[in-house]
């Protein structure tokens, strides 16, 4: 399958089964998704695995974060979580920004990996991923946040993803605009040829 097939065929799967791929098994893909570009290769990222009890910490820890009684279910979902971690890193050449969008690049990079590999895969994020009491139940340092997790087990046999519109390139996809122009003024029309730019 070609990288333009994998990224076609992706999708979000909100329900998975109790099976999930072994740390062995996700070593090569994080190795893969760590290729994303990354100025100045600051790798300001990182990953945590959620398996077993660690589920039902992190259900204690949104639970506290929300001021609920009970934990959250939420993390009982799927049987392994990965949580993005953007690790900033000092620098004044790239941008605090920057490195969240690295960290971001290799999470949905990972998604891609673990679905070309048979997994069924969803990000999920929520309010309480920036809360104290979650970033302390991961560990995290003062220069780190959470930006979420991907919620990770085997496809149910037989069902199918749920759909997703197709993306219409021909609006997202524009030309700068041409000197003088104003704005407002209604845009050229996306599939005209360029001009020699």
């Amino acid at each position: 399958m070609s990288a333009l097939d994998a990224v076609r065929a992706r999708q979000s799967w909100s329900k998975v089964e109790d099976t999930a791929p072994t740390r062995e098994e996700l070593l090569p893909l994080v190795s893969a998704a760590g290729r994303v570009a990354d100025h100045s290769s600051l790798r300001p990222w990182r990953l945590i695995e959620l398996r077993g009890r660690d589920r039902e910490a992190l259900g204690a820890a949104i639970a506290k974060a929300q001021g609920d009684a009970s934990p959250s279910s939420k993390p009982l979902r799927a049987p392994l979580l990965i949580a993005v971690v953007a690790s900033y890193r000092k620098s004044d050449k790239v941008p605090r920004w920057e490195q969240e969008a690295v960290a971001s690049g290799v999470a949905h990079t990972l998604s891609l990996l673990l679905d070309e590999a048979g997994w069924g895969v969803i990000w999920r994020t929520g309010h309480y991923t920036r809360a104290k009491a979650v970033a302390k139940a991961h560990g995290l340092d003062k220069n780190e946040e959470l930006l979420g997790w991907l919620y990770v087990g085997a496809k149910p046999a037989g069902r199918k993803p749920g759909r997703r519109k197709p993306v219409d390139a021909r609006k997202l996809l524009t030309r700068m605009p041409k000197p003088g122009a104003k704005k407002g003024k209604k845009k050229a029309k996306q599939d005209e040829a360029p001009e020699g730019r």
